[in-house]
């Protein structure tokens, strides 16, 4: 498989294993979820009674669908930020990443994985998540070194937010990983078993987040989680404050998510 495809799983399966219904029927009267994930979100407002297969192709088509680079969770994570300072949006933010200093411990498990990736795809991070979804109906596209390690990355940050309430037990882990079905290999199997044993800390996975990348990883963040607990809140008040992330920039990605706002 991929990083990219397990990102692509992960983001259903944390959704499922969180109460993604629960999340969905919070989220339907949101005067801030108007576009973006949010307020596709509110528009399932009927459906939170639905099994949690259901809910997994119902998210699929959500995230990922024939909406391309524009639209999905590659389109929303393509938008956060701007264009980073350099005209080039989250992808040009990303070159390197897989042998930045950072990479080493993020990507150990993997072994040589990553670097056999090719190294451009003329795809976009965002059109590449996109394809990777079950429910779209084009080709995977196959994610370069960099954006594998960006999607790495993200699979950091959904599984500490996850964790963030103490309540990521093993029973949630387990069906995280029943989500990835039998297509993932030992290796990635192994990267998320770290993962998900590694102390939260807020502070490590920021220093890990390349500069102007901090709102996506931000934002995958508070996806992976219901932000209905005081220690959910904290951690997403540390991450933002080691990302060096101002209030009105949380409170933008918050209402795009369709979350009540972090700072008031």
């Amino acid at each position: 498989m991929s990083l990219m495809k397990t990102l692509a799983k992960v983001a259903i399966g944390v959704a499922v294993a969180k109460g993604a219904s629960a999340m969905m029927k919070n989220r339907a009267g949101s005067t801030g979820a108007g576009g973006g994930l949010g307020g596709l979100l509110g528009g399932l407002s009927g459906a939170q009674g639905q099994s949690g297969a259901g809910l997994q192709n119902m998210l699929g088509g959500l995230m990922g669908g024939s909406q391309g680079a524009s639209g999905g969770l590659g389109g929303l994570l393509e938008g956060l930020g701007g264009s980073g300072g350099q005209g080039q949006g989250l992808q040009g933010m990303l070159g390197g990443l897989a042998g930045g200093a950072g990479a080493a411990g993020l990507l150990g498990a993997l072994g040589g994985a990553v670097g056999q990736r090719p190294a451009d795809n003329g795809a976009s991070f965002g059109q590449v998540l996109n394809s990777n979804f079950d429910q779209t109906p084009e080709d995977p596209i196959e994610p370069t070194a960099d954006q594998e390690a960006a999607a790495a990355l993200m699979l950091r940050a959904m599984i500490q937010a996850a964790k963030s309430d103490g309540q990521l037990d093993d029973a949630e882990q387990e069906k995280l990983m029943g989500q990835l079905g039998g297509d993932i290999d030992a290796q990635e199997a192994a990267f998320l078993k770290t993962e998900m044993q590694r102390p939260v800390d807020a502070q490590a996975l920021a220093n890990d987040v390349p500069h102007g990348m901090g709102p996506q990883v931000y934002a995958m963040s508070v996806l992976a989680i219901d932000l209905d607990s005081q220690a959910e809140a904290q951690y997403l008040h540390q991450l933002a404050q080691a990302l060096g992330m101002d209030a009105g920039t949380v409170n933008d990605i918050h209402a795009q998510l369709g979350v009540a706002s972090l700072y008031q």
